[in-house]
Formats: C-alpha cells, sequence, structure tokens
C-alpha cells in the first residue's frame, strides 16, 4: 500500500491544484500538461463516490500533448456537496461553471465522462455552447435501461482485513471483470474514495436521464465500454441503440475483456481507443 500512496502523492504533487465555487464551498480541480498547445484541453469526469484518483494510469500518457483537467466532483473526494438538487442537471451546471471559470468563456474542450461523470458530462453537453468540441461517455447508466443488480457489501462498520476484503468483494462485484486486476493501487484508492465519498448518485443510474440530456447535444458524441461492464452486460449493444435514438451519428466502442472501470482494468486500450475516437473525428 506504501507504494500505492507514494504514486498517487507524486501525480498529485505533479498537477497544479485550482479551487472554484461550489455549493458553500469549493469545487477542486487538478491540471497536468502545458496549456496553449495545439490540441485543446481534455477533461476528465470521474465515477460515483470516486474522485480524480479514478484516472490514475490514464493522467500521464493523456496529458503528454494536451492540458489535461480532473476535477473531484461535486460532494467527493475534496470538493464540497452541491447545492441541493433532485437531479443531476443543476450538480453538472455548478461543474460547467468552475470549468468555465478555469478555461475562460468560449474556450474550446473534449469531455470524457465515466459513470456518474458520464451522467453529468451529457447534463453539460445539453447546456453547453459550441466551446463543447466533443462528449465521450464511459461505462453510461440512465440511458432507460434496465440493468442487472450489483450487490455491493457496506464498509463504513468494518475495518482492517475485513474492510479490506469488502473493498476487493465491491470491486470485484462492479468495477472489475477480472478480480486477478485488482491490486494495492486499486484497493488503496477505493479506500480513500470511499472515506472521501457523500454525494449519493446511485438513484440517477435507473433513469433515462442521461439520454433525454445528450439528445440536446449539439457536439460529436461516443460511447464506449468494457466488454464485461457490469451495468451494461450482456446488452452493451442495445447501449448503443438507445444512445443512436437520439444521436444517430455517434461513435461506439467495447474494450474485449474489460470491465466497468475500464480506464483502469484495461488502462493501455483505454487511452489507445480515446485517442483514435478524438483522432477519427477532428484529426487530433
Amino acid at each position: 500500500m506504501q507504494q500505492s500512496e507514494a504514486r498517487l502523492a507524486r501525480l498529485d504533487a505533479a498537477a497544479e491544484r485550482r479551487e472554484t465555487p461550489c455549493g458553500e464551498g469549493s469545487m477542486v480541480w487538478r491540471l497536468w500538461g502545458s496549456p496553449g498547445g495545439p490540441l485543446p484541453p481534455l477533461v476528465l469526469l470521474h465515477g460515483g463516490s470516486g474522485s480524480w484518483r479514478h484516472w490514475i494510469r490514464n493522467i500521464e500518457a493523456l496529458s503528454a500533448r494536451r492540458l489535461l483537467i480532473c476535477p473531484d466532483l461535486p460532494g467527493l473526494g475534496e470538493s464540497a456537496m452541491p447545492h441541493p438538487a433532485d437531479n443531476p442537471g443543476p450538480v453538472a451546471a455548478e461543474v460547467r461553471a468552475g470549468l468555465t471559470a478555469l478555461l475562460g468563456e468560449g474556450t474550446r474542450y473534449d469531455l470524457c465522462g465515466f459513470s456518474f461523470g458520464a451522467l453529468l458530462s451529457g447534463h453539460i453537453s445539453a447546456q453547453a455552447g459550441p466551446e463543447l468540441r466533443s462528449l465521450t461517455l464511459v461505462g453510461a447508466g440512465a440511458l432507460g435501461l434496465p440493468r442487472q443488480v450489483t450487490e455491493l457489501v457496506k464498509v463504513r462498520t468494518v475495518q482492517g482485513e475485513a474492510r479490506i476484503a469488502a473493498h476487493r468483494h465491491n470491486l470485484a462485484s462492479l468495477m472489475f471483470a477480472d478480480p486477478a486486476g485488482i491490486d494495492d493501487l486499486a484497493l488503496t484508492i477505493q479506500e480513500w474514495n470511499t472515506q472521501h465519498a457523500r454525494f449519493r448518485s446511485r438513484g440517477f443510474a435507473s433513469t433515462s436521464s442521461l439520454k433525454d440530456a445528450v439528445a440536446r447535444a449539439r457536439c460529436p458524441v461516443a460511447l464506449l465500454y468494457g466488454e464485461r461492464d457490469a451495468i451494461a452486460w450482456p446488452e452493451v449493444e442495445k447501449r448503443f441503440v438507445a444512445l443512436r435514438e437520439v444521436q444517430p451519428e455517434a461513435w461506439t466502442g467495447v474494450i474485449p475483456g474489460a470491465g466497468h472501470w475500464v480506464a483502469y482494468e484495461a488502462a493501455n486500450a483505454f487511452n489507445a481507443m480515446l485517442d483514435e475516437m478524438l483522432q477519427r473525428r477532428f484529426g487530433s
């Protein structure tokens, strides 16, 4: 675990930390790479009960050629709770306002969201103007389709080896296709994220909220899953069909053998596919 914590600390130290208003406090953002390059910034929104740490295996590769921006979403990680809301739209608006404050009005950017981050990304796309150059959804729910029930173990009441075992069970049930891929780094991230998660997003996942929002997107849209994503398997193709009902030109992709946390479990394939999706649409 010490090596994992040291790796996280090194990457954290390499980031530029910024804060913007959120609820009654601040939303925390981390930036890697150089601004002002030939490519627009890429914004990554992590999943539910997560933090920027969900992107630990992607940050160095994706920031090599552009500015990479990873917030802790409202009520998660180090960010304050958002203003009360009964749907994702107002939460997305707080994220979008923070992003505008960071980049400046009208600065173009690419947006990629994972799971709950995909839901907020879809709502941002419904609100955004031409500054949003593209939208990539990863492991997305809220497309109006049923999903299999994933049984998770509560970890807040257990400690020590029992807590680690609970984290391992939950990662195997929801996040990974192959439990052998659950290493010390994944467990370290899961523990930290769980300790700092206050905003509960699971109630949004069983709605059609993302599909309804992304229907209003005015930029190219892509949807990517791990082949064995627990929220989509064994009906991944139905998710693609649902998206194309509102975005007929959407790009789609599947990464073989990976689960819900595809950006971690199959990091190299994910990084390559995200780059390919952007290159196909824009040549960059």
